[in-house]
């Protein structure tokens, strides 16, 4: 900041009336003119809520953060905003990423602040919190909240993904009632969100790629007292960046959000990555398309042997060396120059990193799993693209064909789907239409379909299933998501119809409908529009300004920056 005047003095170094109101009002509270006079005022943005389990220990976290910025010199100001809780929220946590972005994007604009310290965690607390921070653009650092402790259950290890295999054996009649109640206790035994590499531990794992974080962020449990002193150090280092002036411009460039790409990869990374980079990429202004994201013809293997797609946690990962050992294994494979929120390069942050078990790092030459990443499918089932994790996948289904068996909404799809005279077998092709970003709306993460249950009694695991909504980081199967356009829009998606004949080619990289164009724009003709769920308040916002998912499905009127100057004074 060298003879740079800190933002925060517009406010707090004013005479007269308003220097008078802007002190006073903070002096209620305790706190001393000079508190505020020439220091850094750090903000700290806090997604704490009983309402979101994931974080219900931000108030703690937010403590650690405020001793680091008091040690560094400067002064923080923790303020609220919307809490996403993932598991409890209805109808679905994504409807409301943008609405938080916005909270948080105001929040920081209008307030005192020269700096910014995100605390997230649960799923979309992270996207929203730097995409709103994004648009202000001020020095930013990100503190997770870290992952849960590793379950417990008759003596094996368990985490959320297990969640869909209980159901799954609960609805097979192999679960009793009470041995789902003693699972359901023995998972979350600890602070944190999900234990396994799910969206959460993805999203902490893709803010320490961008360089967003410091070093360990992504896999330190939030039981572990790791974590305080990380928040300790973050809180330390966002004063030094404001006087660097070291804003989120400089970080994420587009060799950050490629190093973020290449490292989501290599851990098994959820699919839900794809749509919130680039939600972020539109806000910071880097031209980043659905198609960067096909990491799977950069033949980069699977790393990380974590659930889903493997077999540990994420307190292994962190115990076996965590993020930085991983970058370090795939050091050639990363833009090592990269700056990131600790003043140096990507590089700096993992080269003295070590592994210490290889069966969860492994090595490019040896590695977990040779199929990794996400492919980019593309036909005229999905023009503009859908999604699969081929490691979460079953390799005999990679390439199939099959007769689709439609269900026209979610509802239409829980009253049929365990229905004995559902027309169904393994060969069929699963379709859920109208979950998408608008037709939900807020694309829920429903596209991992049960199983029938005559298929399940049969002993069938997985089958091809296609929709325009999401898929749990924690899931898994051969589930193609984020169809684009979506049926709500009318998408092709939207016309198919029991008995059509579906190709899935992964390798190719192919989603295809067995119909001539001539009949797709016959039936297309007979469609209705389904107009909007609702008229009035932020969900009619919300689907009147919704971007498809290969955009980032952010509203359209946010993509951009706003900066953080604030044009009229408030008295």
């Amino acid at each position: 900041m060298d003879g740079q005047l800190l933002r925060s003095q517009q406010w707090f170094g004013k005479k007269g009336k308003d220097g008078f109101i802007y002190r006073a009002w903070m002096k209620n509270q305790g706190i001393p003119a000079h508190e505020l006079q020439g220091k850094p005022v750090i903000g700290i943005c806090n997604t704490w809520s009983e309402l979101t389990p994931c974080n219900a220990h931000f108030r703690e976290l937010a403590e650690s953060v405020k001793h680091g910025i008091y040690e560094a010199g400067g002064f923080p100001v923790e303020f609220p905003v919307m809490s996403l809780g993932e598991t409890l929220i209805k109808p679905t946590a994504m409807l409301y990423r943008n609405l938080v972005s916005m909270d948080v994007e105001e929040s920081i604009r209008a307030n005192p602040i020269d700096g910014v310290v995100l605390l997230c965690g649960c799923d979309k607390t992270t996207p929203a919190l730097v995409m709103g921070a994004c648009s202000v653009n001020l020095p930013t650092i990100v503190v997770s909240g870290g992952p849960m402790l590793t379950g417990k259950y008759k003596g094996r290890d368990i985490g959320t993904s297990d969640v869909w295999r209980f159901s799954e054996d609960y609805r097979a009649n192999k679960m009793s009632d009470e041995e789902f109640y003693v699972a359901e206790a023995c998972m979350a035994r600890s602070r944190g969100h999900c234990a396994v590499m799910g969206t959460a531990s993805t999203m902490a794992c893709m803010v320490e790629s961008l360089g967003l974080s410091l070093a360990e962020n992504a896999a330190i449990p939030a039981a572990d007292s790791r974590r305080k002193v990380l928040a300790h150090l973050s809180g330390s280092r966002i004063v030094d960046m404001v006087r660097e002036d070291l804003k989120l411009s400089d970080i994420l460039t587009r060799e950050a959000f490629e190093n973020a790409i290449n490292v989501n990869a290599a851990i098994g990374g959820s699919t839900n990555f794809i749509i919130h980079l680039l939600a972020i990429a539109g806000r910071i202004g880097i031209d980043l398309n659905i198609d960067d994201f096909n990491t799977s013809a950069q033949n980069i293997p699977l790393l990380a042997n974590l659930q889903p797609s493997g077999k540990y946690f994420m307190e292994d990962f962190f115990y076996a060396g965590g993020l930085p050992a991983l970058m370090k294994e795939m050091d050639g494979l990363i833009h090592r120059d990269t700056i990131t929120v600790s003043g140096k390069s990507i590089a700096a942050n993992y080269e003295d990193a070590e592994c210490y078990n290889r069966d969860i790092i492994g090595t490019m030459d040896e590695p977990f799993n040779t199929v990794s990443g996400i492919v980019i499918l593309k036909g005229n089932l999905c023009e503009n693209g859908a999604v699969l994790k081929p490691s979460a996948a079953t390799p005999g289904l990679m390439k199939h064909s099959g007769k689709a068996v439609v269900f026209e909404t979610i509802e239409d799809y829980r009253s049929k789907i365990d229905d004995p005279e559902l027309d169904v077998d393994e060969t069929n092709v699963l379709v859920l239409k109208n979950v998408g970003p608008k037709g939900y709306p807020g694309m829920p993460e429903v596209g991992n379909m049960s199983i029938p249950k005559k298929l399940l009694d049969k002993g069938i695991t997985d089958m091809v299933r296609i929709s325009d909504g999401r898929m749990s980081g924690t899931g898994f199967g051969t589930v193609v998501l984020h169809v684009s356009p979506e049926a709500a829009v009318g998408g092709t998606l939207a016309i198919v119809q029991d008995g059509d004949m579906i190709t899935l080619d992964v390798h190719a990289g192919v989603l295809h409908v067995e119909l001539s164009d001539e009949e797709i724009t016959k039936r297309k003709q007979l469609l209705n529009d389904a107009g909007t769920l609702t008229n009035r308040g932020y969900v009619w916002l919300y689907q009147t300004h919704v971007e498809q998912a290969h955009l980032g499905a952010d509203l359209d009127f946010l993509r951009g920056a706003s900066g953080s100057e604030v044009l009229r004074d408030s008295h």
